[in-house]
């Protein structure tokens, strides 16, 4: 099933733990995160998509990823999150997609990952007005970033950055960030976030 063809697009949005502005963007992930390590929640909403045959419209996932160290010296831990609106067939998609099996942008994140954690299903909450952005799995975590705004009261944006998700990312930061599940806790309130528009395929 990973072999099919698959395009999303939608937006996303992160959060991690290190102070603003994460400097992963600047070297291509090989820049020691500030603390040393990182601890990220990234959250994926599907406007249009689709995989083979199967329409992924209106769905969400979450990844929830820590490294040890900088980020391109791998060994991470992953666990991923599937929206529980999603039918046997989107929800085997979105595990293929999400876990980077499929290929496509999270296949890159996936190279990161040493131990990847069960896939779960959950109630996903995610909502956006564009300046902010929430998420929340009850019990295991909530997000909220914000951006940053710059000139004329606009949002700050970077262009050309070494992200596997998006070359273009605002400049965000978590009024409230928290996450606790398997063995990971972890709480990044008032540390780096990013959002951007994605349009993602495996072709």
């Amino acid at each position: 099933m990973s072999h099919q063809a698959w395009r999303i697009e939608g937006d996303y949005f992160e959060s991690c733990n290190c102070e603003l502005l994460c400097p992963c963007l600047l070297s291509h992930a090989q820049a020691r995160p500030t603390e040393g390590h990182c601890d990220v929640v990234l959250a994926i909403h599907i406007n249009q998509g689709s995989f083979g045959g199967v329409d992924l419209a209106g769905l969400t996932a979450v990844q929830a990823l820590i490294t040890p160290g900088p980020m391109s010296q791998g060994n991470g831990t992953m666990a991923v999150y599937l929206d529980q609106r999603a039918n046997n067939a989107q929800r085997a998609a979105l595990e293929a997609i999400f876990t980077g099996a499929a290929g496509g942008p999270p296949a890159l994140m996936a190279a990161m990952v040493a131990h990847r954690l069960p896939t779960k299903t959950a109630q996903i909450d995610y909502q956006s007005d564009g300046k902010t952005w929430k998420l929340a799995i009850p019990g295991v975590t909530e997000v909220t970033v914000q951006g940053v705004t710059g000139a004329g009261n606009q949002n700050v944006w970077l262009d050309h950055v070494g992200h596997p998700y998006s070359q273009r990312l605002a400049a965000a930061k978590a009024t409230a960030s928290h996450y606790k599940d398997h063995t990971l806790t972890f709480d990044n309130s008032g540390r780096n976030g990013h959002f951007s528009a994605i349009k993602w395929s495996n072709g």
